[in-house]
Formats: C-alpha cells, sequence, structure tokens
C-alpha cells in the first residue's frame, strides 16, 4: 500500500532516516504489509512483567528519565510511564544485541500517550534506533492526540554494511537545541505500550479498501486476475483467470516490482450464481515441476468448456503455455480434480497450419456448436518488424482448428483468421444462427494504421455464419469495449470473455483498477477482472460497452439460510484466502490473515420473515476474538456479535442470537480482537430461520389386499398450525390444528405393494406476527399385501 516517508527529527546528531514505513497521522495508519505471525523481538512489550528488559535511553551523557509501571494501558494491565526527561531522546530503551541483522527488513509498531494540558494537541513522536556513536535512525513515526493513546508504526531496512554489535531501540519526542526553554511542548511526560519489532515478510495480503460497497468491479478486491474466461454451468458463471497474484511481491513500501508473466503456472477461479456474491475457489495448479502438466512453464489465459465424452460430462481447461503453445487439462466438474490425460501439450508449432513462423500459439478460445462439434481459437502477435501497412493492420496471426471428440485433440488443419489489427485474445460466442468472433487489436506494428478498423488496444469483432468463418476482414463488424485505459485511467492489454446466464449476454474483460488503489495511481501490470451485461441492437450488432466501476446488476437474492462459504465475497478489506485440502482436489477454502477491523459482506441476502441466529465454523487463533455482524452498511449498528470462543488452533461452531432480521439486506461481518494478531479463520456463515415445533409420523398397513398410507402430523406449538401432506398417493390439507392436538389421513395407494418413501408434510403458522414455515419429510416402511 501507499505510505509516505516520516519526516526528519532536526536533531544535530547525525541522523540517517532509512525508515520506509507510513507517515501517521491522528493516531490512525493503515495496517503493516508485514505478517503478524513473525516473532516479536522486543523482551517484556507490553510492560506486564513491569520494567523487566527495559532501561532509560542514554545515548547521550544529558540523557536522563524515570521510567514507572502504570496500569493505564492501551492493552493488558500495564504500561511505562516516562517522567522527569532531561532532552528529547530520554525514553524507554532496549537493547536489541543478537536480535537484528544487517541487511534485513524490519517493522515497528508502539502505542504512546500524552495528557499535560500545557502540551500541543497533537505531538510526533518517533521509534529510533541507536546503532553505536553517533549513528540514529528513525525507524517509525505517529502523530498522537492529546489524552489520546496514538500509533507509531514504520517499515525499516539495516543497511548491509551498518553495524549491529550494541544497537537499541527507544521511543522519543524530535531533537530541539533547547527543550528546557519549553518543557510541556518539548519534554512533557508520556506512557508506552505494546511495543513491537518484527522482521518483514512479504505478503500479498491486500490491506486497502479495493471495492468501494455497491460496486460490482472489480470482481474480487482480495487478489488479482486476468483474461477471464467465463463458463456458464449449472446455473453459475465460473470465471478462470491468469493468476497475477503469484507474481505480486510487494516490498516494504507497499509496491510490488512489475509484473513479468513469467512465473504464472496457477490458474485462478471464482464463481457465482448473482454476478455480485463471487466465491474464491483458489487456484489449480497447472504447470511447472508441482503442476499437473510438467512439461509446461506456464499458464496464462484459460478457457473452459464441457462435453459428454464415453457417456460422462467432462470438463476441459485449454492454458496458454506462454506464447509457445498451448495444452489442456481434463476434469470432473467446473472445479475439477483436474487430471492431465493428454501428455502432451495440444497445440506446437508442429500442429497443422498452426505457425507462420512469428505468431503466437497462445490465448485458447473454445466453442462448441449445437452439433456437438468442438472447435478451438487460438494465436496472436505476428509483428513481422517491417512496418509495413499490411503487417500491422492483417497479421494473420490467429487460427481456428477442429477439434476431436475427446476434446484434447485436433482434426484437420487449422486456418487463419485475418481480423483487422489483430493481436490476441480469440474468443467466440453464438447468438440467434451467428457467430462472433471477438479478439485485442494491437497496439500497432510500425506501420499507418487502417481508420476504417478498430482502435489499438480495444475488444473489436467479427460476425459470419459458421463456427470456421471464414474469418476474413469483410466480417468485421465494430469495437465492443475500447482498451480499459480510456475508463479507468490505466491502459495495458486487454482481454475479454462472453457467456449467456438466465437469458441474458455478459461481457467480462480484466482492468488495473484494484492495482491503482493499492499504490494510490500507480500500475505495474496486476490485473483485476472486471464485468458488464452485453446488449445488442437490433440488427444483431453489439451496442459498444463502457468500462465502470458499476458491473452487473445481482440477478437474484442470496439464500443466507443455506451454508455459505465465507470465501463467498461482496466486499470486503484486509482478508485472504487459503486452501484447507490438497492443491488438486475440489477445492475447499478458508478466510484468513483476519486483523482486528478487517471484515467481509454479502450482498443482498433474503431473510424473509426472519432470521434466529447466525453461526459460524471457524478457527480461532487469539482469544478475545469476536464477528460483529451489520445490515446494510459496513459502520451500521451491530445486530449481533458472535463470540468466538473455542478451543484455540481447533475447528468449531460457533454462534449468537438474532432477531428481528427480515427482509432483503446486506450483511456486513466485522473481525474484533486484539491488535497485532492473526485473530482466526473463517469456513463459513449459515442463518437460521424460525422452525415450527411439529411432528410427523407415517405407517403402511394392508387393507384388504392393497396397501394403506396413514400420514399422522401433530402441533407442538402454541400457535394453531396448518398442514399440508404430500404423498405420491394424493394430498390432504389441515387447517387450523389447534396446539397439541394431532391430525392424521389415511391415502389408500390401491397396489398391494409399495416401497418406502416419505410423506411430505409442509408446516405454516403465524408466530410473534411473522408467517413461519417448517418443511418435514416422513419416512415410511415398504408393504406388500396379499
Amino acid at each position: 500500500m501507499h505510505r509516505q516517508r516520516p519526516q526528519r527529527s532536526g536533531r544535530r546528531r547525525a541522523v540517517v532516516l532509512a525508515a520506509v514505513g507510513a507517515l501517521l497521522a491522528g493516531g490512525l495508519a493503515a495496517t503493516p504489509t508485514a505478517m503478524a505471525a513473525e516473532p516479536n523481538l522486543i523482551t517484556n512489550p507490553g510492560f506486564e512483567d513491569g520494567l523487566s528488559g527495559w532501561t532509560v535511553n542514554s545515548g547521550n551523557a544529558t540523557d536522563g528519565a524515570a521510567l514507572s509501571p502504570t496500569g493505564d494501558a492501551y492493552s493488558g494491565a500495564g504500561a511505562v510511564l516516562v517522567t522527569n526527561r532531561k532532552t528529547t531522546g530520554s525514553g524507554p530503551a532496549q537493547d536489541l544485541a543478537g536480535k537484528v541483522q544487517a541487511g534485513k527488513t524490519y517493522t515497528v509498531t508502539a502505542r504512546v500517550k500524552y495528557e499535560n494540558p500545557e502540551s500541543p494537541a497533537t505531538k510526533q513522536f518517533f521509534a529510533t534506533m541507536h546503532y553505536g556513536g553517533s549513528t540514529y535512525t528513525n525507524l517509525g513515526t505517529g502523530t498522537v492526540p492529546r489524552g489520546q493513546w496514538g500509533l507509531l508504526q514504520g517499515t525499516f531496512t539495516i543497511p548491509a554494511g551498518q553495524g549491529v554489535t550494541t544497537p537499541r531501540l527507544f521511543v522519543e519526542t524530535p531533537w530541539t537545541a533547547d527543550p528546557a526553554s519549553a518543557p510541556a511542548t518539548h519534554l512533557m511526560d508520556f506512557k508506552v505500550d505494546d511495543v513491537a519489532l518484527r522482521e518483514f515478510t512479504p505478503s500479498t495480503t491486500i490491506e486497502v479498501l479495493g471495492k468501494n460497497p455497491g460496486e460490482g468491479n472489480p470482481l474480487i478486491s482480495h487478489k488479482f486476475g486476468a483474461d477471464g474466461n467465463a463458463f456458464a454451468h449449472g446455473g453459475r458463471v465460473y470465471v478462470y483467470m491468469t493468476n497475477d497474484t503469484q507474481v505480486y511481491n510487494p516490498g516494504p513500501d507497499g509496491t510490488s516490482p512489475t509484473n513479468t508473466y513469467g512465473g504464472i503456472n496457477t490458474i485462478t477461479v471464482i464463481s457465482s450464481d448473482d454476478l455480485v456474491n463471487w466465491t474464491d475457489h483458489g487456484e489449480i495448479p497447472v504447470a511447472g515441476p508441482n503442476g499437473l502438466a510438467k512439461y509446461a512453464s506456464q499458464s496464462w489465459a484459460p478457457a473452459v468448456e464441457s462435453r459428454v465424452v464415453d457417456g460422462k460430462e467432462q470438463f476441459f481447461l485449454y492454458f496458454a503455455n506462454n506464447g509457445a503453445a498451448t495444452g489442456v487439462l481434463v476434469g470432473d466438474s467446473p472445479l475439477g480434480p483436474w487430471r492431465d490425460e493428454r501428455g502432451s501439450l495440444l497445440i506446437t508449432g508442429q500442429t497443422p497450419g498452426a505457425s507462420d513462423g512469428r505468431n503466437w500459439l497462445f490465448d485458447p478460445g473454445v466453442f462448441i456448436d449445437d452439433d456437438g462439434q468442438g472447435y478451438l481459437y487460438f494465436g496472436g502477435g505476428g509483428n513481422d518488424n517491417s512496418n509495413s501497412y499490411e503487417n500491422t493492420n492483417h497479421p494473420k496471426s490467429t487460427r481456428v482448428i477442429k477439434l476431436g471428440a475427446d476434446m484434447i485433440s485436433t482434426e484437420g488443419a487449422a486456418e487463419t483468421i485475418d481480423a483487422p489489427l489483430m493481436f490476441e485474445a480469440g474468443h467466440v460466442f453464438k447468438r440467434d444462427n451467428k457467430y462472433y468472433y471477438s479478439y485485442s487489436s494491437n497496439f500497432g506494428f510500425g506501420g499507418p494504421i487502417d481508420p476504417n478498423g478498430p482502435p489499438t488496444g480495444a475488444i473489436a469483432y467479427l460476425v459470419a455464419d459458421s463456427p470456421m468463418g471464414p474469418w476474413t476482414p469483410d466480417k468485421y463488424a465494430g469495437v465492443i469495449f475500447k482498451n480499459p485505459g480510456n475508463y479507468f485511467g490505466a491502459g495495458g492489454n486487454n482481454h475479454q470473455s462472453v457467456f449467456e446466464l438466465d437469458g441474458e449476454h455478459y461481457f467480462t474483460y480484466h482492468a488495473q483498477t484494484l492495482n491503482r488503489r493499492i499504490t494510490g495511481g500507480a500500475t505495474q501490470g496486476f490485473r483485476s477482472p472486471h464485468i458488464a451485461k452485453l446488449e445488442f441492437n437490433p440488427d444483431g450488432t453489439v451496442k459498444e460497452v463502457i468500462g465502470t466501476f458499476d458491473g452487473a446488476e445481482q440477478i437474484r437474492h442470496l439464500d443466507p439460510y443455506r451454508v455459505i462459504e465465507a470465501e463467498t465475497i461482496a466486499w470486503q478489506q484486509g482478508l485472504a484466502t487459503k486452501r484447507l485440502n490438497a492443491p488438486n482436489d475440489v477445492p475447499q477454502l478458508a478466510l484468513h490473515d483476519v486483523d482486528n477491523g478487517d471484515w467481509t459482506s454479502l450482498s443482498s441476502a433474503d431473510f424473509g420473515t426472519g432470521a434466529t441466529g447466525v453461526s459460524a465454523r471457524v478457527k480461532p487463533l487469539t482469544d478475545g476474538t469476536s464477528v460483529q455482524v451489520r445490515l446494510d452498511d459496513r459502520t451500521g449498528p451491530v445486530v449481533a456479535t458472535i463470540p468466538v470462543d473455542g478451543p484455540t488452533g481447533e475447528w468449531t461452531e460457533v454462534g449468537t442470537e438474532l432477531g428481528g432480521v427480515t427482509g432483503v439486506h446486506d450483511v456486513y461481518f466485522t473481525f474484533v480482537g486484539p491488535e497485532g494478531r492473526d485473530l482466526l479463520e473463517v469456513d463459513s456463515w449459515q442463518f437460521a430461520k424460525p422452525s415450527l415445533k411439529v411432528e410427523g409420523a407415517a405407517d403402511t398397513q394392508c387393507a384388504g389386499p392393497n396397501v394403506k398410507l396413514t400420514v399422522h402430523v401433530t402441533n407442538d406449538e402454541s400457535a394453531t398450525v396448518d398442514f399440508v401432506v404430500e404423498t405420491p398417493y394424493g394430498t390432504k390439507s389441515f387447517d387450523d390444528v389447534e396446539a397439541g392436538k394431532t391430525r392424521f389421513h389415511p391415502f389408500m395407494t390401491r397396489q398391494s405393494a409399495v416401497a418406502a418413501g416419505t410423506a411430505e408434510v409442509t408446516a405454516k403458522a403465524v408466530v410473534d406476527g411473522h408467517e413461519v414455515s417448517t418443511a418435514l419429510s416422513v419416512p415410511y416402511d415398504a408393504r406388500t399385501c396379499r
């Protein structure tokens, strides 16, 4: 995340200001990028053992102060009070000999409070290192309001050549030439608590608010994902993406080096059934030494389709092995498990018609027509460095080839696609018996650009009557989406897909919006998935998509009464996800790296007539943790608090009662616990709805040669209840069954034998002004009568 450097103290002694951490104002700060799990190098950091490990700083002969324990603590039972200060550098100090090393990076935090009414309304404090002699370094800083606990914080690297035989950390106020002339300003008493010094460990957890509540884009804000390919199946859409997070490596200043894509060999998957609440399914290990296709080195720009092969539906994941080739994996579901059935790359330079020696063989796009025939679209690049008009506007660098019935082989030779200003990202969808081939246009290959074609870096498209085209320049139909730089202030490559869900078409693309929010405006090539509704003109042409943060409208409410994976997120801040099972199993994930103040949410949960409770499956990591539940706003009133009171380090179910929550609401979960600690992991959420206290029973008997099924229902409620009993042999309603009463009905099956089965009972009543319904499945035994 973006941080400013702390200001110089103005000390006359030689001061090396090496801090790279955040400048904090008003005692508030962003969370550091270091992982809180690293051990604290400070002895007695919270002064719970009195002054053990602490002394008064004595870097100069004039330094001096008195330290005494105090019960006025930021946390816990103890802190230190500093009084009778002789210099601005007179503060609590601790020897770090043998604990820190030259060349390593560390984070430092501390809590400070001062109360003198004659002192300034705010005061800057420093956490400073004295390496010996005249070498001092301000490590972290914070501007603290009088009468409040403020936070000092910083990230710093000890220079490789710095001697660290006598390092000492201390807390001070800014140096001034004559502090005694204004002691209330420069030598005020102050208190210190919760000092922490930890080795910096790079973390990919994104602490900034990357997606504002109410926004639909980017789809996720806790990780990156590029080249999104959407695959609709079973009422859900799955988006498969190049895993940009794999090479995201922020340094101490929160900024990562530029994305070079070379280290990406996994595929990220998310899914949704409503287009706003997205479930993170983690990463597929595709290529590299730990991947399924060990003969491949990278996995970029995936594409997925399904087909019944040998009587069983199979799922096919195509991926780019950098620009050199395309491979394919096979799975048993949209989430795997995946396997390598082919044992080699699918598209290479030896594939008939695939290569002209210049074009890339990547960016697969897969399409299956209504007759079951599969097609693979691939390729890109094609710059021959001639700077010619023809090469720039017609590089002829992409291809289409038929797939075999097994979807992991090809048939015949690839055919050339001549799309104007072609670059990459070929993708086909079908609508009203027309085939739409969309692609990303190039940024110019040195020659003049045809003004009648697409602009550079845009998603353009052709329309034809066959999956094979022919895809020629006369089929050019226009632009679907200009480069994302036109809308979000950061350009870059462009990549898209189109899918249909519930009878509507949608368009996916990527943009560096999350990257910009992390850095405050700069980008390093880390891309995030976006979505927009795709609409058409009466003549079948596509209405141009405008890039916005709005995204797509939520197409259905979320059911809060089912088990909801905690990695299903509408909006969040500060969280990450982790896999709980083996890399290639059907994924099971949980929220982790959960700190105090982090939060997550669900959009448009429909509670109907009312919820009675909320529960979660969690692994507590720190005592004193709880989860606050809020409605409609992340700062709204707390409607329930879930105590996380299970055994530390063990998965457990926790929950609490919840009353008065009816109708449709956004739900926010805010995590509360000790600062600087990993609080818990969360596997799932579930809300409880009211249920009626009713019972059912059923029996089968012989009535002559046929079986008679009798169903009994009992009202154990205090209110009257209506019952509806449904069986394969008829339906019966009982209205206004009074409390404590039982009703029954015999169903004549007119069959001499019936198999075991269930009678379905629906009970409804009005309880406390709310309509409540409960469903029961009442079993009965098989019976044969002769």
